[in-house]
């Protein structure tokens, strides 16, 4: 049996500024990648956290049947917010502890449902720290802002 894994990353040239996000999906039967798959896109204007949570949500909606993996990110926020704060953010209506609205509350929403689809592990990794899969997940997220970069000049 394969273990899936969707590794993801997102990117921006400024904050806010043209983005990317990517996500590289790998089937591993023990130490041998018997599937893999690479996804990109990105937005003219828009912020990191957005492109890291866009990297997530896309990982996600591009199984096609419910699936056991795990998302390795490299954004805190992504973990932080899917495996803590999320439970608060729905239960108090979608506010902070502070009462204010949660930002990017419309990726949290379609993140929290696609997730839901799914039995997801999620785990953090060190940004730019020579982490194949992460560095090319950033690869991909830098490849899909270039053309909404290359705009902007």
């Amino acid at each position: 049996m394969a273990e899936l894994f969707a590794y993801t990353d997102g990117a921006c040239s400024g904050n806010p500024g043209p983005g990317g996000w990517g996500v590289l999906l790998i089937a591993r039967e023990g130490d041998a990648v018997v599937k893999e798959r690479a996804l990109k896109g990105g937005e003219a204007e828009t912020t990191n956290n957005r492109m890291e949570l866009l990297a997530a949500i896309h990982a996600l909606e591009a199984l096609g049947r419910s699936s056991k993996l795990t998302v390795v990110t490299d954004s805190a926020y992504v973990k932080g917010g899917i495996t803590g704060w999320l439970h608060g953010w729905k239960r108090n209506g979608w506010k902070t502890s502070t009462r204010k609205p949660v930002k990017n509350e419309d990726l949290w929403r379609r993140l929290d449902e696609a997730a839901a689809r799914h039995d997801v592990t999620w785990e953090w990794v060190k940004g730019h720290a020579g982490h194949p899969e992460n560095e090319r997940a950033d690869e991909l997220a830098r490849a899909g802002m270039a053309p909404f970069k290359d705009k902007r000049a």
